[in-house]
């Protein structure tokens, strides 16, 4: 947990597109360097997975915040379109590293302690912390901002990031055969979602779940749109993300429910989130909130069941298929939004809760 919260510690976080906009970019070219990002992301995504089950887990984390740290560096030192397009290259890969390689690391350093049914709570535990480390990292974005600008900000954000990657080489590993190259690895992993039945469906209800969270990207708009001032939209959306951190506490237990209770509760954050779109003031945010709670514990639940059906060596690919999955499943979220706001989201939540309900509905092995 303590690697989880250091690794969302980054004072740029919550400034970054504001970095791009004072540097001079326009709205469209900040677009692009999104969009470099997520191709980067796409495109890394189950080769790093690969690499990590071939390679070493711990080594996969710790290069990964080790390429973070380069790219903010590179942002840092040379703020320009070609340099912030540079470092989100780097950064894609060095994300690509940790997706689906953080999961893999602490399940087997539970299976290896008798312990692989904790997965579900260790998780949850892990991403309430990478929520509830918003507001540190809000409040040191502003304080290093006022003393030194953007550069202070950056430099801090190069060492948290190294910090994070050597908290990682710190992680329990057990020797892996080295063997295989990594197209075999890629081959195996690939070949465990075709055949097992079980392993394809809990992957397809992980990218269903997981894609519906970019609608976190819009809390500040549905803020906005409820008339609360800016000054205070930031402070409503922590409320929302402290929420979420509920949530995904909750979710560990969640796991421990029927399988017929994740759609009920998938469906019930849908409704909670279209009942939003209708309500006027502060009270839409509570909805969402709640809404926003329910959903988080569903995805920490999905994302258990994906582990308990993973065999074998290639639980980082199979993870990072299941990532990349998750990236793809946030486009219909982003079209949406763009078609019809928050009530057209919600009736994404809606229609996916029980195609999840099909995918988890079935015994692990």
């Amino acid at each position: 947990m303590c690697w989880a919260a250091l690794s969302e510690l980054v004072p740029l976080y919550p400034l970054y597109a504001l970095l791009f906009l004072d540097a001079g970019l326009s709205e469209g070219q900040v677009s692009a360097l999104f969009a470099i990002w997520s191709v980067t992301a796409l495109a890394a995504e189950v080769p790093a997975g690969a690499l990590a089950d071939r390679w070493s887990r711990r080594g996969a984390l710790a290069l990964g915040g080790l390429l973070q740290a380069v790219a903010f560096a590179v942002w840092t030192l040379a703020p320009g379109f070609t340099g912030f397009a540079a470092g989100f290259v780097v950064w894609g890969v060095g994300g690509a590293l940790t997706s689906g390689t953080a999961e893999a690391v602490v399940h087997d350093a539970l299976e290896a302690v008798g312990a692989e049914g904790e997965f579900g709570r260790v998780n949850g535990r892990m991403t309430a912390a990478e929520l509830l480390v918003q507001l540190p990292t809000a409040l040191a974005a502003g304080v290093l901002f006022a003393v030194g600008g953007y550069a202070w900000v950056g430099w801090a954000s190069v060492l948290v990031c190294l910090a994070a990657a050597l908290l990682a080489l710190r992680f329990p590993e057990p020797p892996r055969d080295h063997g295989d190259g990594l197209l075999a690895a890629l081959r195996e992993g690939a070949g465990q979602v075709a055949r097992r039945g079980p392993v394809r469906l809990a992957v397809l209800a992980v990218a269903l779940v997981g894609g519906l969270d970019a609608m976190e990207e819009y809390w500040p708009v549905v803020a906005a749109d409820r008339g609360i001032e800016p000054a205070v939209v930031p402070a409503a959306v922590l409320v929302v993300a402290l929420a979420g951190a509920g949530g995904a506490l909750l979710g560990g237990r969640a796991d421990d429910l029927p399988d017929g209770a994740l759609p009920a509760l998938l469906g019930g954050a849908g409704g909670l989130l279209l009942a939003a779109a209708f309500v006027p003031g502060p009270a839409a945010l509570a909805l969402v909130a709640v809404g926003y709670a329910l959903y988080l514990a569903v995805l920490v639940a999905a994302e258990a069941r994906l582990q308990e059906r993973i065999e074998g060596a290639w639980r980082a690919t199979v993870t990072s298929i299941a990532g990349l999955g998750i990236e793809l499943a946030a486009l219909p979220v982003f079209a949406a939004w763009a078609l019809g706001g928050l009530p057209a989201v919600a009736v994404l939540v809606l229609a996916v809760a029980p195609v999840v309900g099909v995918a988890l509905r079935y015994p692990a092995r």
